[in-house]
């Protein structure tokens, strides 16, 4: 089990789905704090929710990821105090920063209920620094730097008014703003843009940012984008 699954999210799951009253659990592993869980309890949740008929292949290893592991590694060196983490999908990005950073307080967001509900029950399920919203960032009336670092990974060619949600990331975050996007044409139709280096790079222009650091790995363009000189100019 520890080679295929995140336990710790995946018992979370588990136990956010036992709250609901879909999965029979002992009160001991229901009210345990979710780190302080041995690992034969941890499995002992994941084989509940397996058999449950949860879907505890969400729960996969993603770290391995080439964009996933290049993320991983900027925001290491960032030491992020919060995050707000746009469109977490599936948690292919999310899961893997909280396995990394369990004390960084996580703010995601995404337009789909569905996609909220189920990160609900992580937190419901012992993951705390977890909260899921669902809200649009491009018409989010959430206060100007109210997060250490922005990350849109992914997210930005599903986005019909890049421009909107591109200021919208700048005006949330204090320090950072750290993108990933596909770097060539794919064959998914829900890709709207092709988002190269210098429409990205005219985009954060427009929205007052002068310090870009582009990168990229395996079909994929990585931006950081720092805040910080800009913000004193201001």
């Amino acid at each position: 089990m520890e080679q295929r699954y995140d336990n710790i999210l995946a018992a979370a799951y588990v136990r956010g789905a036992a709250i609901q009253g879909k999965v029979s659990v002992s009160d001991e592993l229901l009210h345990k704090k979710i780190h302080s869980l041995e690992p034969s309890e941890l499995e002992r949740l994941i084989e509940a929710g397996s058999r449950a008929g949860l879907k505890m292949y969400r729960f996969k290893n993603h770290e391995e990821l080439p964009r996933v592991k290049s993320a991983l590694g900027i925001l290491r060196g960032l030491q992020p105090e919060t995050l707000l983490d746009v469109g977490s999908g599936r948690g292919v990005f999310l899961f893997p920063f909280l396995k990394t950073f369990p004390d960084v307080q996580v703010t995601s967001v995404d337009l789909l209920i569905h996609r909220v509900e189920f990160l609900k029950n992580l937190h419901d399920g012992g993951i705390e620094n977890l909260t899921a919203l669902q809200q649009d960032i491009c018409c989010w009336d959430m206060a100007d730097h109210s997060f250490d670092i922005v990350t849109m990974l992914e997210v930005l060619e599903h986005i019909p008014n890049v421009s909107d949600a591109v200021k919208a990331a700048v005006r949330l975050a204090k320090r950072y703003v750290l993108i990933s996007v596909p770097s060539k044409p794919d064959n998914n139709p829900e890709h709207i843009h092709l988002l190269t280096k210098d429409v990205l790079a005219e985009l954060f222009y427009n929205a007052g940012c002068t310090r870009l650091q582009f990168s990229g790995v395996n079909g994929h363009l990585i931006l950081l984008v720092s805040l910080e000189q800009d913000s004193l100019k201001n």
